[in-house]
C-alpha cells in the first residue's frame, strides 16, 4: 500500500545532463544555503585582503617618511653608521619580506571552498530550463513582461526585479529556441528599461539586433525595417544591420510590385512568414487549460450551485468518525469531486515530507512512441513512493482513506512501474478512484484542473480531494481527465493514492448502464 508524494516549486529548472536535478523546492533551498556559505567565505577573503593591504600601507608610510628625510641630504644621512646599516638591512631583507607579503595569495581558502561547492551548482542547461519555466508561467497566467520584471506577482513575500541583463538573457534563450514571439516580448522589455534610464552593460544596439530579427521572423516587415533603421542611427557601421536593411527594402519592393500586378483578392494576401503574437509551442487545447489555471473556468449557474453542499461525513457509521465526523464539501457535481477539510494534520504532513525528501526523483510520463516512461520538459515535479509498513503515520493515513471512501486500499497502487502497461503488471485492474492530499498552501497557481468540464480545484493545506476515474460499470469517465497547473509563487506538496478495481467488487457494485 504505497502512495506517491509529489512536490513542485516555482520556476523549476531541469537538467538532463547530470543527476543533480534542481526541480524540488528542497534542492533550491539547499542552493540558497550554499550561496550563503560562499558569501561568508568571500567576506573572509575580503577581510584577509584588507588586513594585507593595511600592512602594506603601514610599510609604505614608514618607508615614505624615511626616504623623504634621506633624499634631503643623502650624504649626511648615510654618513650616520646606523642609517647606513639600516639601509643595507632594508634593501637586502625587509624589501624581500614586503615582496613576499605583496605576492601572498589570500584567496586560497575562498577558491578552495568555491571549487568544492561548484560541483553542486546548476549548469547552463539548468539556467536555460529556469528561463523556459518563467516563459511558461508568463503564458499560463497571461502575465506581461513589465509585471514580471517589476516582481508584481500575487502572494510574493520577497519582491525581486529583473534587470536589463535578465530581460536580455530571457530573450536570448527564446531566440535560441526559435521562439521569436517571446524574443520580441523580452527584448522590447529590455529596450524599455534602457529607455527609462537603467544603467546596464547591455547596450541598445545589441537589443535592437535581436529584436529586429525576431520581429522580421514573425512577418512584421515594416516594424523590422523601422527597428533596423533605429539600430543604424546608433551604430551606422553595423554590418549585419546594413545587410538586413538592404534585404528588407528589397523584399518590400518585391511585395509592392507583386501587389500592383495582382488582382484585388490576391493583393490582400501578404507573404508574411508566421502568424504574429503566438508562442512557438502554442497548441489550441492549451487555451482552455491555461484559462482554468487562471481561475477562468466555467461558472456554475445558481441552480447547479444549490446542489453543492457541505456536510459532516461519518464514513457510513464508521466508529472512528461517529464522534468526530470528517468535514466534507462538494467541489463539483459532474464528475463529483469532494473535498475533505482538516483531514491530515501538520504533524502528519511533516512526517510524510521527511520520509519523502531523501527519495524524491523526477516524475515521469509515458512516451507513446517508445512505450516507456521518460522525463518531459513540461513536467518538472518530483515524486517519491511511501509504503504503509514504513511508518505508522503512512499506515494510519491509508486506513483513513479506506474508512472515508468505503474502498479497499489493499489493492491500491504500490510501486511506480517502468513497464508501459503498469496496471496489467499490478494485476489489480484500472485506477478506479483518486485521493489527493494537499500538504501545503500555494501563494499563487498550482491548481488541479479538469479541462473536459471546466473545473479548477485549488490547493489548501490539510485538505484532500477525491473522485472516481471510472463509472461503476468499469468504463472510463473521461470527464475526470485532469492536469496540474504550474506553481506561480510558492511551492506545492501533494500526495496521491490511486485505488484500483480489484477488491471493490462488493464495495462498489457494477451497474447495468455504461455511463453510471
Amino acid at each position: 500500500m504505497i502512495w506517491c508524494i509529489l512536490v513542485a516549486g516555482i520556476l523549476l529548472p531541469q537538467s538532463l545532463a547530470h543527476p543533480g536535478f534542481f526541480t524540488s523546492i528542497g534542492q533550491m533551498t539547499d542552493l540558497i544555503h550554499t550561496e550563503k556559505d560562499l558569501v561568508t567565505s568571500l567576506k573572509d577573503y575580503i577581510k584577509a585582503e584588507e588586513d594585507k593591504l593595511e600592512q602594506i600601507k603601514k610599510w609604505a608610510e614608514k618607508l615614505d617618511r624615511l626616504t623623504s628625510t634621506a633624499t634631503k641630504d643623502p650624504e649626511g644621512f648615510v654618513g650616520h653608521p646606523v642609517n647606513a646599516f639600516k639601509l643595507m638591512k632594508r634593501l637586502n631583507t625587509e624589501w624581500s619580506e614586503l615582496e613576499n607579503l605583496v605576492l601572498k595569495d589570500m584567496s586560497d581558502g575562498f577558491i578552495s571552498n568555491l571549487t568544492i561547492q561548484r560541483q553542486y551548482f546548476p549548469n547552463d542547461e539548468d539556467q536555460v530550463g529556469a528561463a523556459k519555466a518563467l516563459l511558461r508561467l508568463q503564458d499560463t497566467y497571461n502575465l506581461d513582461t513589465d509585471t514580471i520584471s517589476k516582481g508584481d506577482l500575487p502572494g510574493v513575500k520577497h519582491k525581486s526585479f529583473l534587470t536589463v541583463e535578465d530581460c536580455f538573457e530571457l530573450g536570448k534563450v527564446a531566440y535560441t529556441e526559435a521562439d521569436y514571439y517571446h524574443t520580441e516580448l523580452w527584448m522590447e522589455q529590455a529596450l524599455r528599461q534602457l529607455d527609462e534610464g537603467e544603467v546596464s552593460t547591455i547596450d541598445k544596439v545589441s537589443v535592437l539586433d535581436y529584436l529586429s530579427y525576431a520581429v522580421y521572423q514573425q512577418g512584421d516587415l515594416d516594424k523590422a525595417l523601422l527597428l533596423t533603421k533605429k539600430l543604424l542611427e546608433l551604430d551606422p557601421e553595423h554590418q549585419r544591420a546594413n545587410g538586413n536593411l538592404k534585404y528588407f527594402e528589397y523584399i518590400m519592393a518585391k511585395e509592392k510590385e507583386a501587389n500592383k500586378s495582382a488582382s484585388d483578392d490576391q493583393s490582400n494576401q501578404k507573404t508574411t512568414l508566421k502568424k504574429k503574437g503566438v508562442a512557438v509551442d502554442y497548441l489550441p487545447e492549451r487555451q482552455k487549460y491555461e484559462m482554468l489555471c487562471r481561475g477562468e473556468g466555467i461558472k456554475m449557474t445558481p441552480r447547479r450551485q444549490k446542489k453543492l453542499f457541505c456536510r459532516y461525513h461519518d464514513g457510513n457509521r464508521n466508529p472512528k468518525f461517529i464522534l468526530a465526523p470528517a468535514k466534507q464539501e462538494d467541489e463539483w457535481d459532474k464528475p463529483r469531486i469532494i473535498r475533505f477539510h482538516d483531514i491530515i494534520s501538520d504533524a502528519e504532513i511533516d512526517i510524510v515530507k521527511d520520509l519523502a525528501k531523501p527519495r524524491l526523483s523526477r516524475a515521469t510520463v509515458h512516451d507513446p512512441e517508445t512505450g516507456k516512461l521518460t522525463t518531459a520538459q513540461y513536467r518538472v515535479s518530483k515524486s517519491a513512493w511511501l509504503s504503509g509498513y514504513e511508518n505508522p503515520v503512512v499506515s494510519r493515513l491509508n486506513m483513513r482513506i479506506q474508512d472515508l471512501t468505503g474502498l479497499d486500499v489493499s489493492t491500491a497502487e504500490e510501486l511506480q512501474k517502468d513497464e508501459p502497461d503498469a496496471f496489467k503488471e499490478l494485476g489489480t485492474g484500472n485506477r478506479i478512484a483518486t485521493w489527493l492530499f494537499y500538504m501545503s498552501d500555494v501563494s499563487a497557481g498550482g491548481a488541479t484542473v479538469f479541462p473536459e468540464v471546466g473545473a479548477s480545484v485549488w490547493p489548501k493545506k490539510g485538505t484532500a480531494v477525491f473522485w472516481y476515474n471510472l463509472f461503476a460499470s468499469g468504463e472510463g469517465d473521461y470527464s475526470t481527465r485532469h492536469a496540474a497547473c504550474p506553481v506561480l509563487v510558492g511551492n506545492k506538496w501533494v500526495s496521491n493514492k490511486w485505488l484500483h478495481e480489484r477488491g471493490q467488487e462488493f464495495r462498489r457494485p457494477c451497474t447495468l448502464s455504461e455511463l453510471e
